[in-house]
């Protein structure tokens, strides 16, 4: 007679119905941060702007764009709280290093928020060369904004600037919030490597 599985094996299901660790993988947080390092070598410039995000503690593994359904926003400090060293913790990066003097790099990450909880909406990176923070900054928000919008059905003119069509999507009832993070920097002058990053890091 076959031996009953033990509770160790049993499948724990949520109230979603799903097994519990499925839900454990959809985030419940994100908090977003940037950073900038300057070294000779070039990981280690990378190593020095997740210090100044605050993330270097963490094996962080970059995933795609979605942001999940009743996904709170949190602060920067809060946030930083809530990651052990070691932690293998999930993010959207975006990233951009030069060893050229006086280069000009930009990382950019764009968030659009739909108004119902229940539905996703969209992250998107965005890294680059010769833009300011500002137009980074701008055209990831545009991105996330486009993407979320052609899932929510929001007609819109794709040739307009995004000035234009960030008027519309700010009149639309079932767009919620659009914004970005963004960190800039030009290449050190001695011709060192320098690294921008910009994070949304996810919490579960």
């Amino acid at each position: 007679m076959a031996k009953a599985k033990s509770d160790k094996h049993k499948i724990v299901l949520g109230d979603s119905g799903y097994p519990v660790m499925h839900e454990l993988f959809v985030p419940k947080a994100i908090f977003f941060t940037n950073g900038v390092g300057v070294h000779k070598d070039r990981l280690s410039s990378f190593e020095l702007a997740l210090r100044d995000a605050g993330i270097e503690k963490a094996n962080l593994v970059t995933v795609s764009s979605i942001f999940p359904p009743h996904c709170k926003e949190m602060s920067r400090k809060e946030g930083e709280k809530l990651i052990m060293p070691g932690q293998i913790v999930h993010c959207v990066m975006a990233r951009q290093d030069t060893n050229e003097p006086n280069r000009l790099i930009a990382a950019s990450i764009g968030l659009a928020r739909p108004a119902d909880k229940d539905r996703y909406g969209y992250l998107s990176e965005h890294h680059s060369y010769g833009e300011t923070a500002k137009k980074a900054g701008d055209y990831a928000e545009d991105l996330a904004a486009t993407m979320l919008a052609t899932t929510l059905g929001i007609e819109f003119d794709a040739e307009k600037a995004w000035s234009e069509r960030e008027q519309v999507f700010r009149v639309e009832k079932t767009i919620l919030k659009t914004r970005n993070i963004v960190q800039s920097a030009e290449g050190h002058p001695k011709g060192v490597w320098t690294t921008v990053i910009a994070c949304g890091v996810f919490i579960f």
